[in-house]
């Protein structure tokens, strides 16, 4: 006799929260394997043909992403950009009849609570940090978006949250710099004090995708194809940019969320860490002796360094974007985390033995299969894993551009245009200096490593 279940399909309440731990679950166990790639104009070029080809590149991707019963409910998906500044300094005047300098204003999408008051609660927190850093609010814009368009399925609808981009105007006493780090302190104090708020029900829902003067992240509990479609800044002509850098998520053992969505603020990752609970204790363990030279008694506002309720990826990108606040360069700060094998490399100089052996007493390395993309809006590049258990392979034009994959044929690009291509090593760094228009290879990092320490343990 044939037994046939009757499994009701409708959703029950919206996933505004991941689950609790139950049997072999549990959140903090949380991995992905993903599709990521990069686009850039090795001169720093903007052109809204860099932008196109990024989410192209991200729609052939789709088939890394995942999805659930729902096939237009996806895992995760977006794109990070460098900030438009000519179409955010349009958006910004005939909104609020500012006028803004690159460099001199941020803007970031921010994930909202759907509830009125809860959403109008961590608005006004936003605003009050804002003004207690010093800092001036010009004001929100609704983020254009369409859910028709995009057709998202009913799990990403049901718990999607409202998206709207905060938009920020620097202090004129301080330098761009000494900006990013007060928003750093702004968006680390409220974000924390909003997502561990036990008497806000949709307290995770409250996100901030990023916030910087550089770049800007659209993301989403979408699939790779609907990103163009849902965010629809993303089609205006004079959305011009110079990098663009995408990921499709897969979830692997993990719940999707519309946070847990890549691009990170500085990073995106295909693979695991598999050291993830050993790295977030030692992260924990150090806090009540870190001392900073340069956020001296904010510091405090900026912890904890690793944030709750994030994957080994937001994990990773929690810590090197601490590192860089406090003065690391992002190359120097991704080595750290994710070194070579060192220690019995007979063809390895001295010089990067002793940065190898110095650093590994300053923080553990962040192990697992790893394929790593990473940007500030200076430098873009890729780092794998020192087992070289990810692929990462890339092309660079006689066009000038450089283009970075999971996987070949994610842009078209014809054979005589093709000046060079490769796949990275086995802990080896891919890295593009777009400010100096060129590009470097492991052996040649050396030059971008200052020798500086201005975080202190003990």
């Amino acid at each position: 006799m044939a037994i046939f279940f009757d499994y009701d399909t409708t959703m029950k309440e919206p996933l505004l929260h991941l689950p609790k731990a139950h049997g072999l679950y549990h959140p903090d166990n949380e991995k992905e394997n993903c599709g990521v790639g990069f686009i850039a104009h090795i001169k720093g070029k903007s052109s809204h043909a860099i932008t196109t080809d990024a989410l192209e590149m991200l729609t052939r991707m789709d088939h890394r992403g995942g999805c659930g019963c729902e096939a237009n409910t996806g895992d995760g998906a977006g794109i990070l950009t460098n900030i438009p500044h000519e179409f955010f300094a349009k958006e910004i005047k005939k909104l609020f009849n500012v006028d803004v300098e690159k460099g001199a204003y941020s803007v970031g999408n921010v994930f909202l609570p759907q509830d009125d008051k809860q959403r109008i609660h961590c608005m006004s927190l936003m605003e009050a940090s804002i003004i207690n850093e010093g800092q001036t609010l010009i004001g929100w814009r609704d983020t254009p978006i369409d859910t028709d368009k995009a057709d998202v399925g009913n799990i990403a609808k049901t718990s999607q949250p409202i998206i709207k981009q905060l938009i920020i105007a620097k202090a004129d006493d301080i330098d761009t710099l000494d900006f990013e780090r007060a928003l750093f302190v702004i968006r680390k104090h409220v974000s924390h004090n909003i997502r561990t708020d036990a008497s806000l029900s949709q307290a995770l829902l409250f996100y901030v995708c990023s916030l910087s003067t550089t770049v800007i992240i659209y993301k989403g509990m979408l699939m790779g194809s609907q990103v163009l479609n849902f965010y629809t800044d993303l089609s205006d002509p004079k959305y011009s940019t110079y990098l663009a850098m995408v990921h499709s998520r897969f979830s692997t053992n993990t719940f999707p969320s519309w946070d847990r969505a890549q691009p990170c603020r500085y990073m995106s990752h295909n693979g695991e860490i598999n050291t993830r609970q050993g790295n977030f204790n030692w992260m924990h363990a150090r806090e009540g002796v870190l001392e900073s030279d340069l956020f001296k008694e904010d510091l405090a506002k900026t912890l904890p360094v690793i944030e709750t309720e994030v994957s080994d990826s937001g994990s990773f990108d929690n810590v090197l974007e601490f590192l860089m606040m406090n003065g690391r360069t992002l190359q120097e700060a991704v080595l750290m985390m994710v070194p070579e094998a060192w220690q019995n490399d007979a063809n390895m100089s001295d010089e990067k033995k002793a940065f190898y052996e110095y650093f590994s007493n300053v923080m553990e390395p962040w192990d697992g299969p790893a394929s790593i993309a990473f940007t500030d809006g200076r430098y873009i590049g890729a780092v794998l894993d020192r087992n070289g258990l990810r692929p990462s392979r890339y092309y660079l034009t006689h066009d000038e551009r450089v283009i970075m994959a999971s996987e070949v044929g994610v842009v078209d690009v014809a054979n005589d245009n093709i000046k060079t291509k490769g796949r990275l090593r086995p802990g080896k760094m891919f890295l593009v200096d777009l400010k100096r228009a060129n590009y470097l290879m492991m052996n040649a990092l050396n030059q971008t490593l200052p020798n500086k320490t201005l975080i202190k343990t003990g």
